[in-house]
């Protein structure tokens, strides 16, 4: 194997310049050369690629985002794009390719493993839904963004006596809102995964009223509703004021922790391993803080990692 390619796809999240960093770092020591294609499927298609070497990725560790930046290529989805990358990949010499994101760009990563391309994909998503790895790229950084708001918020929430709606990340996954509930002691965390009952919150926060509590957090996740309407849904009837704050992309932002940057190297370091190998078609997971590689087929046919030992965390804990 003499030439190796990297992309990041769908959406950033703090770690993938680390992660980068790592594949470019073992392969110039294995002597493989190193393309990046720049937003991800969309540069593929379009041969859009830089050169990699050390000095390339030198000073990036610490920083968020990718700086070979990522987009959305619905044209990949279709067998036209994905020959035109295949053939751009063949035209440039490349072995073979480690591709980090979510659910749709590892699908892609197992479209072009069909096609005979040898690809290793990395799991990188702050919903940590992604089945068999315990934790993906960029979900521990998410966390600490998250954790960080939520403190300041509790801080104004108890000197104005005022209730707060804090919207997270979380379409479908409700990881985000339940680690954070439990982590800065919220007093709710609304998740797609779980009906809920605003007029037994309502009954609820009425109760805490009564007993002095003049303030609380609700953490929900975006899947689960949006964080106004339930603020107005709640505000006359819970004793004191209600106040809404939607994290949005700050929470995908900023250098990654030390969890992501370990994490984010470990797994450069082994995709790139396993493709010198000549192990392709898998995606590189975390398991009891051991690199698992699983066929991508069965990452992508499997249902989205549950969360069921978290939500019955935060229960017991009264979230």
């Amino acid at each position: 194997m003499k030439r190796l390619a990297v992309l990041t796809s769908g959406g950033d999240c703090s770690g993938m310049n680390a992660c980068i960093r790592a594949v470019v770092r073992t392969a110039v020591r294995m002597k493989i050369e190193v393309i990046g294609f720049r937003k991800g499927y969309q540069g593929l298609m379009k041969g859009d690629a830089i050169n990699l070497d050390s000095k390339a990725v030198s000073g990036i560790l610490h920083r968020g985002g990718t700086f070979l930046q990522s987009a959305r290529a619905i044209e990949f989805k279709t067998p036209e794009g994905q020959q035109q990358a295949l053939s751009n990949l063949r035209e440039m010499g490349i072995d073979g390719m480690v591709v980090l994101g979510g659910d749709g760009s590892l699908t892609g990563a197992l479209a072009l493993h069909r096609l005979g391309f040898p690809v290793v994909g990395i799991p990188a998503s702050i919903d940590n839904d992604i089945p068999f790895t315990d934790m993906s790229l960029g979900v521990d950084t998410a966390l600490n963004n998250i954790l960080y708001a939520v403190d300041c918020i509790k801080d104004t929430a108890s000197s104005h006596a005022r209730a707060f709606v804090i919207e997270v990340m979380g379409r479908n996954s409700g990881y985000l809102a339940s680690i954070s509930a439990i982590a800065t002691g919220a007093e709710f965390a609304l998740v797609p995964e779980q009906a809920y009952d605003l007029t037994e919150i309502c009954q609820q926060l009425r109760g805490r009223f009564a007993e002095g509590r003049d303030n609380a957090i609700i953490i929900v996740a975006e899947g689960a509703g949006h964080a106004q309407e339930i603020a107005n849904s709640i505000k006359d009837t819970i004793g004191f004021e209600v106040r809404v704050t939607v994290l949005g992309h700050y929470q995908r932002g900023g250098a990654p922790t030390v969890f992501d940057r370990l994490l984010a190297s470990r797994f450069g370091k082994k995709s790139v391993e396993l493709l010198i190998s000549g192990v392709s078609g898998v995606m590189v997971g975390l398991s009891a803080n051991n690199m698992l590689a699983t066929p991508l087929d069965d990452v992508i046919r499997s249902e989205k990692r549950p969360h069921d030992e978290v939500l019955r965390m935060a229960e017991v804990l009264g979230i």
